[in-house]
């Protein structure tokens, strides 16, 4: 029952999220117009290239020692804040290198650096992981949503009065720090526990980087995996190609909060179940691939048959280019689900290393056809690259090792059943 409260109360911090962040993100992009909500968009993903270098891989292994042992609360805490801050200053650093290897004018390289000032502000997020710790998702979904009420109201006010691009990047720092302040604040109001008590320990800063260095290897290529092709399309072709390529993005990415809620949902059950036999672990896995697939074919036919119609409601004729894109893009949801769950059995299996390889290769293969396709086929070769490397990383990379072959049969089984297909058991033979 405590777990379906923490599950319900996340679920309608994102249905919100959804809601709102709809309605302003659209508002933003219409008002901006291609070519400059294509600038924000490619300073926004050029940052989170590096944002693993800032998490340092950190985020589950303070959950799972909080659970562990809550009376080293605090020098966990303070030790994990004090990690991500060092994390998020050198990144400026990391920065100032990057950008020299691209064709960024000032004003661009300036949105870029304001933007990643917000990672100071998200060094706060470790409150975060002692409420995950605590199945107390509440507050956290409270601060959330006081976060996104005032942001959303600011950037009207801003709309309304016809505010320059660069006040729309200063509200990405501004989000940070509201929700820095309302993590402080239910941290000390409904835990009755302070900042100040938190402590640094070395010893326990070096077991933790110790620990999470092959987490942050897999976060980096996750990081340029679903980051590159917006870069690399700004890089290509431009300010106002990124814009349509970003809005197809947006209008995808919109679905993921429903894999990422189902997978977390069950997830409990899942390694629970491996505790205690086999079969039932398959049988738990198998039904969130199910479920999964049967819920992303549905969104996928919606979007095809709707593009048009949804392309011009929301965003208008301005971006007419965004419908072919958006057409072939929507279908990396399939992909984008089966590697959520997967997410499931490889901690459930203890495979950090086919965890990270999947994303690394996928990530290279996606710079790889983004390099020759952008330049023959535009934004639709773009999008083929993304739908051709989710898949290796997703699906059939899992063919080819023996300890990953029973993931790809279980997804296997999970795309058959849609077309019903009822010879599959006999012939996959999941043991």
């Amino acid at each position: 029952m405590k777990y379906f409260k923490n599950t319900s109360w996340l679920f309608a911090e994102k249905i919100l999220r959804m809601v709102v962040g709809l309605f302003v993100g659209i508002w933003i992009a219409r008002y901006l117009g291609p070519e400059q909500f294509g600038l924000l968009s490619y300073a926004q993903s050029f940052i989170m290239l590096f944002t693993a270098i800032a998490t340092l891989g950190l985020d589950g292994i303070i959950v799972r020692e909080l659970i562990k042992d809550e009376t080293r609360r605090d020098s966990l805490l303070g030790t994990a804040f004090v990690l991500k801050l060092m994390g998020s200053i050198f990144i400026f650093a990391i920065l100032a290198i990057a950008i020299q290897l691209t064709n960024n004018d000032q004003y661009t390289n300036l949105l870029v650096f304001i933007i990643a000032s917000a990672m100071i502000f998200q060094s706060f997020n470790v409150i975060d992981f002692y409420y995950q710790s605590k199945v107390l998702s509440k507050y956290v979904a409270l601060a959330n949503s006081i976060s996104l009420g005032v942001s959303s109201l600011i950037k009207i006010v801003l709309l309304v009065n016809h505010a320059s691009l660069i006040f729309f990047a200063l509200m990405i720092v501004f989000d940070s720090l509201v929700l820095a302040i309302g993590l402080v604040y239910f941290y000390k109001k409904s835990s009755h526990l302070k900042l100040f008590r938190w402590s640094f320990d070395r010893q326990l800063a070096k077991s933790l980087l110790k620990d999470s260095w092959p987490l942050i290897l897999g976060s980096i290529s996750a990081s340029v995996y679903i980051q590159i092709d917006q870069i690399m399309v700004k890089e290509i072709m431009g300010n106002e190609s990124a814009g349509y390529y970003a809005a197809s993005t947006k209008l995808t990415d919109l679905w993921l909060f429903i894999t990422v809620l189902i997978t977390k949902s069950l997830l409990p059950s899942i390694i629970s179940a491996k505790k205690k036999s086999r079969k039932l672990f398959i049988y738990r896995m198998q039904y969130l691939y199910n479920l999964l697939m049967k819920i992303s074919v549905i969104i996928i036919i919606l979007i095809s048959i709707l593009a048009t119609n949804i392309v011009e409601l929301l965003y208008g004729e301005e971006y007419l280019n965004v419908i072919p894109v958006l057409t072939i893009y929507i279908w990396s949801i399939v992909f984008v689900y089966l590697s959520n769950a997967s997410t499931s059995y490889f901690l459930a299996e203890n495979m950090k290393f086919h965890a990270s390889m999947r994303l690394f290769l996928g990530a290279l293969i996606n710079i790889m056809l983004n390099m020759i396709w952008i330049e023959s086929y535009g934004l639709i070769g773009a999008a083929y690259a993304t739908l051709v490397s989710y898949s290796f990383s997703s699906y059939f990379y899992n063919a080819l090792f023996k300890g990953t072959i029973i993931n790809f049969k279980m997804q296997t089984i999970a795309i058959l059943n849609i077309v019903n297909i009822d010879s599959y058991k006999k012939i996959l033979k999941i043991r």
